[in-house]
């Protein structure tokens, strides 16, 4: 019986070493990842936009009214501020376009040279996307012929609208956007007498900007 115990305490003695052996080594646990930074629509931007603009010329004093229809082509840009822990964006917005927009009826016509706004805007962030709505003081060149003779004047009137913008890549954005413009109405000098018009605009555009500052 001594012998057996003598026997089995060694076996365990030698087989210790062994069994740690096989044993699955320690790793400590990774360390916590912490989550990306989500997106912030904070900074300045510089861009290049182009649409088409449906308007209408509402021309008194008994001269036919026109639609001078066109492209648009310009630049925009602005700055934008997102509230802290907040998806509220503010900012303020300014363009400047050239207009290709004329029509003629009858011995009238109207024509808008260029125009271009100032807004503020409001929106919503959604990490890389947001909606946004924009409003402030339009204004461009109007110009009226009748006949012979012609009469220009810079309009101001208002803009109302809204828009979705979008991130597509480091520091570049995109966005699509509706407005309607109203130039206010102005009195012309031409066909002999004088002539009031009013220019309004219903106007999309898509355009693609540069943002500094990143997110």
């Amino acid at each position: 019986m001594l012998r057996i115990v003598s026997l089995a305490a060694a076996a365990v003695v030698f087989a210790a070493p062994a069994f740690a052996a096989d044993l699955p080594a320690y790793e400590p646990a990774p360390a916590y990842a912490a989550p990306a930074p989500a997106s912030t629509w904070t900074g300045g931007y510089v861009g290049a936009q182009a649409g088409y603009g449906w308007k209408r010329s509402d021309n008194k004093n008994g001269r036919p009214n026109t639609q001078p229809d066109g492209a648009v082509v310009g630049g925009y840009a602005g700055y934008d501020y997102q509230f802290e822990g907040s998806p509220v964006v503010a900012g303020v917005d300014t363009d400047l376009n050239y207009n290709t927009g004329s029509d003629r009826n009858g011995r009238v016509r109207n024509e808008l040279k260029w125009s271009g706004a100032t807004r503020a805007k409001i929106g919503y962030g959604m990490d890389r996307v947001m909606v946004y709505g924009a409003a402030g003081v339009a204004y461009g060149e109007v110009k009226t012929k009748v006949g012979p003779s012609s009469d220009s004047k810079t309009a101001v009137g208002y803009t109302v609208g809204g828009g979705v913008e979008t991130m597509i890549a480091d520091n570049v954005t995109a966005r699509a956007e509706y407005r309607y413009n109203d130039y206010g109405t102005d009195k012309f000098k031409a066909g002999g007498g004088s002539m009031k018009s009013n220019l309004t605009e219903n106007r999309v555009t898509a355009g693609v900007a540069y943002k500094f500052g990143g997110w």
